[in-house]
């Protein structure tokens, strides 16, 4: 009886030994995004690119250097604390390897602190704010995502030499980072263009007749171009503050880019120039053909939007990274990852060793006139390369 007793005990330990090995082989990435609240549809983006992000760097093996890669997904249903919890337990109960993420740019603040507590990588895509590779940052945050300056300087190159603006943003990190990024870049790039308003409202708003005649007022006796700057994620307001008529004290409005579904009702917006993360139609290069020929496969003959390229950025990073690395060791990552240059949907891509934000291209868009199908809205004004991009570095290393 102690013989079979021991045996079963052998047997167990055996078996144990073979799950905890198993799981060892994996690679584990954690993926916190909020697929839940305002910023779902971007969230969905992000996550359908970092999985073909994924395919696409291991020729759809989904395993790196012999080992299977598993993705470990986490709602942080844009709740800064909830996002904060579903790091630490992704990184404490899940032991992932790696985390990606998140969408809320609060939420991926909250996050930072998780990352340096447990020594492992946080790749941030897609969230924008400045601070998250500025005064907030620490040396296991790597972002394949643009900065809010990234977005400023090349919406900067864009604007009129003798634009007097009003900036509309909503009120948190996002929103005041990016207004305060557009003036440093205004000034970067020598534009005499000036910004004489700006106007920060909550999240939540949906009339905008407050604001607007705000901003009408701030613009109505200035001379030159009066244009009103949105900075806004999610349920867009131009066709709101369009309806209040800028155009009678000659104001023109100024969106930026944005996902395919808000720009599709931008027709009637047609030769209005600003600048973009992506569209598809844009970068020429091998990984965004397949890119744009697999997602029209896969989703109803729809191409990859903004939030898709970037998420497929972010998987083909990580791939690169382990691969450069040997492993996921985060010492040997973050060595591997300081500096390295990786291919994406929009071209090369580098994380600057300073702060390991992605140094990328950005580009000038103008409205379509003719547009020959519901995706065909936007043209090429011109290429704006990351040499273009005189990107401060603001971290406290």
């Amino acid at each position: 009886m102690k013989q079979m007793s021991s045996w079963l005990v052998a047997v167990a330990l055996a078996v144990n030994a073979g799950g905890a090995f198993a799981q060892a082989k994996e690679i584990r990435i954690a993926h916190v995004y909020d697929k839940t609240g305002p910023l779902e549809a971007y969230a969905k983006q992000t996550q359908a690119g970092l999985m073909m992000g994924l395919e696409y760097a291991t020729g759809g093996k989904m395993e790196v250097l012999g080992r299977k890669i598993v993705v470990i997904e986490k709602d942080g249903q844009f709740k800064p604390d909830v996002a904060k919890s579903q790091l630490a337990a992704a990184f404490g109960d899940d032991k992932a390897d790696i985390a990606v993420g998140p969408t809320f740019s609060a939420s991926a603040l909250a996050m930072l602190p998780v990352a340096e507590e447990y020594k492992k990588v946080l790749l941030v895509e897609p969230a924008v704010a400045d601070s998250i590779t500025g005064d907030k940052w620490n040396r296991y945050i790597f972002r394949t995502g643009r900065n809010s300056t990234q977005d400023a300087i090349a919406a900067a190159v864009a604007t009129p030499q003798n634009a007097q603006i009003a900036m509309l943003a909503q009120d948190y990190a996002f929103g005041r980072d990016g207004v305060k990024a557009f003036k440093e870049a205004l000034a970067a790039v020598g534009s005499k263009a000036t910004i004489v308003h700006e106007e920060y409202v909550p999240q939540a708003t949906t009339d905008f007749t407050a604001p607007a005649q705000r901003m009408f007022d701030a613009l109505k006796d200035k001379q030159g171009t009066k244009i009103i700057g949105i900075i806004w994620a999610g349920a867009h307001p131009l066709s709101k503050i369009a309806d209040l008529k800028p155009e009678r004290f000659g104001i023109s409005l100024a969106p930026g880019g944005n996902i395919l579904p808000v720009m599709k009702t931008w027709k009637q917006f047609a030769g209005i120039e600003g600048a973009i993360y992506y569209y598809y139609a844009f970068p020429k290069n091998r990984i965004n053909d397949w890119l744009v020929a697999e997602h029209k496969k896969r989703f109803n003959g729809a191409p990859p939007d903004f939030f898709t390229a970037g998420g497929m950025s972010a998987g083909i990073a990580v791939v690169e990274a382990i691969k450069k690395a040997g492993g996921t060791d985060t010492e040997k990552l973050i060595a591997a990852m300081e500096g390295m240059t990786f291919d994406t949907p929009k071209g090369p891509m580098t994380f600057r060793k300073e702060d390991h934000q992605a140094m990328q291209t950005m580009y000038q868009f103008r409205i379509k006139k003719q547009q020959a199908d519901e995706w065909d809205l936007l043209e090429l004004v011109r290429e704006i390369p990351a040499k273009e991009l005189p990107l401060p570095i603001r971290n406290k290393r």
